[in-house]
């Protein structure tokens, strides 16, 4: 059946497209003398923090300078001592990314259950999460069950009947 009333018509005039605001509307109904004030203050600021952090980096290259032989050889050692101290912490995540895939243990087992950061324990949670695991092996339910004999009923006995050797 066909109704009576026809397509409603699409809306003749579609929404204007805003961007971001204009400095015009920004400061709308704001003193001119104050808003002008206040980009001045901020441009100020803005300039002594970009002459401070000029600053900084002079001053970190003159220390650097003047530091003596053996404190640049103990921050070099401190530096490395820090990168020694993270290597068991990339082997161990290197090392759960493997035995997830080689085990296939499920994403939520293996976040929730292998949390170690040391390589050592990682392996024995993994042996753990594993053994408790149930194998699939190659055996076969109900090898060596003889089946039951089938049930007696008379269309057997009248063919068994029928077909039985006479002497």
């Amino acid at each position: 059946m066909l109704d009576d009333q026809p397509a409603p018509a699409p809306d003749p005039a579609p929404a204007p497209e805003t961007g971001p605001p204009s400095w015009d509307d920004a400061f709308k109904g704001e003193d001119p003398v104050k808003v002008r004030k206040a980009l001045d203050h901020a441009r100020e600021w803005e300039k002594r923090a970009k002459e401070n952090a000029t600053a900084a980096t002079e001053l970190a290259k003159i220390q650097d300078a003047q530091k003596t032989e053996a404190e640049r050889a103990a921050d070099r050692i401190a530096k490395a001592e820090a990168e020694a101290a993270t290597v068991p912490e990339k082997v161990a995540a290197a090392l759960r990314a493997h035995l997830v895939t080689l085990h296939q243990i499920p994403a939520d087992r293996a976040e929730l259950y292998l949390t170690a950061t040391d390589p050592d324990l990682l392996l024995r949670q993994v042996t753990g999460l594993v053994a408790d695991q149930p194998r699939k092996g190659n055996q076969v339910r109900r090898e060596g069950v003889t089946p039951p004999p089938p049930l007696e009923d008379d269309v057997r006995a009248f063919a068994r009947d029928l077909f039985a050797q006479k002497e």
